[in-house]
């Protein structure tokens, strides 16, 4: 029996599968060498199929570290961006705002 045409998916498969088939398991523990040869197909260790991806903003975090490590790992000071610099100094003066500053 065939699928009806309104209830076919055209595009096919269009996320990632969340699982592998035993052969594809078998190749990636291979791969890393966690199976050799000879070993038992059965009770395999699970392997992760899908990488996360890192938002915009993760990302940015992450490379704002990473530039942060190398520049302390080389001895350079960095100076912060104008919008860090700004946020800098509300933090310095415990976040209060200017109204609040003047207050006081």
């Amino acid at each position: 029996m065939s699928i009806h045409k309104s209830l076919h998916i055209a595009g096919g498969q269009s996320t990632g599968r969340s699982v592998f088939t035993r052969r594809e398991r078998i190749e990636k523990l291979m791969s890393k060498g966690n199976f050799e040869e000879g070993d038992s197909v059965y009770g395999l260790p699970k392997v992760r199929t899908a990488v996360k991806t890192l938002s915009k903003k993760q990302l940015k975090a992450l490379h704002a570290a990473r530039m942060e490590a190398e520049a302390l790992a080389s001895g350079e000071v960095l100076e912060p961006a104008e919008g860090e610099e700004a946020a800098a100094e509300g933090d310095e003066a415990g976040g209060d705002s200017k109204a609040e500053q003047e207050a006081l």
